[in-house]
C-alpha cells in the first residue's frame, strides 16, 4: 500500500516476519484458507539490504484479512504470545485446518498449534465460545475441562461434556 500526503489507512495488516520463508509462507497460507490469494510480492533493489532481486514482501488475505509476509532475516521469530484463530464451523474443517497447519510444526494444548514456520494458530470450533459462556456454570466449566484434555478440539467430545449431568 503506498500512502501519499493526506492518505489514511483504514484496516490494521498483520506483517509476519520471516527469515527467507515470506514468499513460501504466503504460498502455503493461501493453499490451506478459500477464497485466499496472493496480492503483491516486492522486491529488494539494488539499495538492499537484502541481494537484489529477492523476495522483500509478500500481501496476501486470508478470508478477507490481508496479512504482509517480510523477509527481514534471522533476528526476530515467532511466539505464542501471538497467535491467529480460525473459526470454524463443523469437525470436519477443524480437523481440515488441523491437519493442514500443523504438518511439519508442532501440536499444542487447547486447539492451538505452530506451523511449519513456527507461526502460531488457534484452531477453534464456533461452539466452543457458546459452550464456555453458557449461563449454566457447572455445564461451561466441564466443557473447560474438557478442552483443557484435549490438542485438536473435539466438538462431539466438548458437547458430550458440556451436557452431563
Amino acid at each position: 500500500m503506498t500512502l501519499t500526503k493526506g492518505t489514511t489507512m483504514k484496516t490494521i495488516t498483520p506483517c509476519l516476519w520471516f527469515n527467507t520463508e515470506a514468499e513460501d509462507a504466503a504460498n502455503f497460507y493461501t493453499s490451506v484458507f478459500e477464497d485466499a490469494k496472493i496480492l503483491d510480492i516486492s522486491r529488494y533493489g539494488e539499495a538492499g539490504p537484502g541481494q537484489a532481486g529477492t523476495v522483500l514482501t509478500v500481501s496476501f488475505e486470508l478470508r478477507g484479512q490481508e496479512f504482509v509476509a517480510l523477509n527481514g532475516g534471522p533476528e526476530f521469530t515467532f511466539s505464542e504470545a501471538v497467535s491467529f484463530q480460525v473459526s470454524c464451523e463443523s469437525q470436519d474443517e477443524v480437523d481440515r485446518f488441523w491437519r493442514a497447519l500443523s504438518e511439519g510444526g508442532e501440536e499444542g494444548p487447547c486447539g492451538w498449534l505452530k506451523d511449519k514456520y513456527g507461526l502460531s494458530w488457534q484452531i477453534i470450533p464456533t461452539i466452543l465460545p457458546e459452550l464456555l459462556s453458557d449461563p449454566d456454570p457447572e455445564k461451561s466449566q466441564r466443557a473447560m475441562a474438557a478442552m483443557l484434555s484435549m490438542h485438536k478440539i473435539d466438538i462431539e467430545e466438548l458437547q458430550r461434556a458440556a451436557a452431563q449431568s
